[in-house]
């Protein structure tokens, strides 16, 4: 079986596991959807929805964050992981937006990077998740982990591993083998104890990596 096989197998069976795309982090605008992915890094997505809608409450904006002052948004944050930087981040980010964007979030990876806090994961979860632009395909830590047991990719590093994935997928589905893979992820090829017994995928996974 070849890469691009193996590949096509995956996206079968991973739309046939979950052939409806379910919500991880709650958000109603690309905006709210930049900020709650921002909070979920080293962070789990259960902790940030507890947290975001007091955030939007009161800072229901850029405008509105942009005004807000670290030690406010860290009050409300605080629950969540490196909450120091996260709140810096933000509020740098909300003020760029007002200041380069005219206070809406960016829709191109060249201008979502530019913002403090955002890297080409979250700017592809925003693209794809707020605007449904497939730019590139967000790799997290279920996507490295699992495209690398699959065999789909060698390298480690998120930027390789991408570059590896979008040459697999058909560039409509990025978005969607993101979001499936990291319910797969969470359910069945868990880090530790991956539940190979289980997976559909067992007949032709190389397992690279599972003792």
């Amino acid at each position: 079986m070849t890469d691009k096989q193996r590949a096509a197998k995956v996206l079968e069976l991973l739309a046939e596991r979950y052939p409806d795309l379910e919500t991880h982090l709650m958000a109603e605008s690309p905006w709210e959807l930049l900020v709650a992915t921002v909070l979920a890094a080293q962070c789990t997505d259960k902790r940030v929805n507890q947290v975001t809608p007091e955030l939007f409450r009161r800072w229901p904006d850029p405008a509105a964050l942009a005004q807000a002052t670290i030690p406010e948004l860290e009050e409300v944050i605080h629950s969540v992981g490196f909450y120091h930087s996260k709140a810096k981040h933000l509020i740098a980010a909300a003020q760029l937006v007002v200041k380069e964007f005219n206070g809406e979030t960016p829709n191109t990876m060249k201008d979502l990077i530019k913002l403090p806090g955002v890297a080409r994961k979250t700017a592809n979860v925003v693209l794809w998740g707020g605007f449904g632009i497939n730019e590139g395909l967000a790799v997290d830590t279920h996507v490295k982990r699992i495209s690398g047991r699959l065999g789909l990719t060698k390298h480690t590093d998120p930027v390789d591993i991408e570059k590896d994935l979008v040459k697999l997928f058909p560039q409509s589905e990025w978005g969607k083998v993101n979001h499936r893979m990291v319910w797969f992820g969470r359910h069945v090829c868990d880090a530790r104890k991956p539940l190979c017994d289980e997976c559909e995928m067992a007949p032709f996974c190389p397992k690279v990596g599972v003792e």
